[in-house]
């Protein structure tokens, strides 16, 4: 099974299994020297706890040990997103419109790959931001290879 086979399908899995008060931010499954990790970053109001994570583990070990559509050993990892959270879906941009994202693109837009600003929020599949410099960027959601909240230290 294709990675993102495994990643949609445990996507359901975890929606079906886990309490709606948890937000399913992303799933990974990726091979890091000789093992494959399977990664569930899960999120909550007020920020995720390791009780939070232990919980999670437990409400979805069974289903996924049930079904076994996974052909490979794995470690099962649950856990926060972290400050620079990935944004994945149409929502994220709304809820993190006024904060500082990075944006990595496919293709350059403008003879760069990657941006930094304020968001702005997204329009019509458009994701639009506020450069340091006062310029606005205006970024078509299919050419976004990964977006992120961005850390100021």
């Amino acid at each position: 099974m294709k990675r993102k086979e495994v990643e949609q399908r445990v996507e359901s899995l975890v929606l079906s299994a886990v309490d709606e008060v948890f937000e399913l931010v992303d799933v990974e499954y990726v091979k890091e020297g000789p093992h494959r990790y399977l990664r569930i970053y899960m999120d909550k109001e007020g920020g995720i706890t390791l009780e939070d994570c232990q919980t999670i583990s437990e409400s979805v070990s069974e289903p996924l040990d049930k079904e076994n559509f996974i052909d490979e050993a794995y470690f099962l990892e649950i856990s926060s997103p972290g400050l620079d959270r990935p944004l994945k879906k149409d929502e994220d941009y709304h809820r993190f419109t006024g904060e500082n994202i990075e944006v990595k693109l496919y293709e350059s837009i403008n003879g760069e790959k990657v941006y930094e600003g304020e968001l702005l929020g997204l329009n019509h599949n458009t994701v639009e931001i506020s450069l340091d410099k006062g310029d606005i960027v205006k970024i078509p959601k299919e050419k976004i290879a990964g977006a992120k909240l961005a850390v100021k230290l």
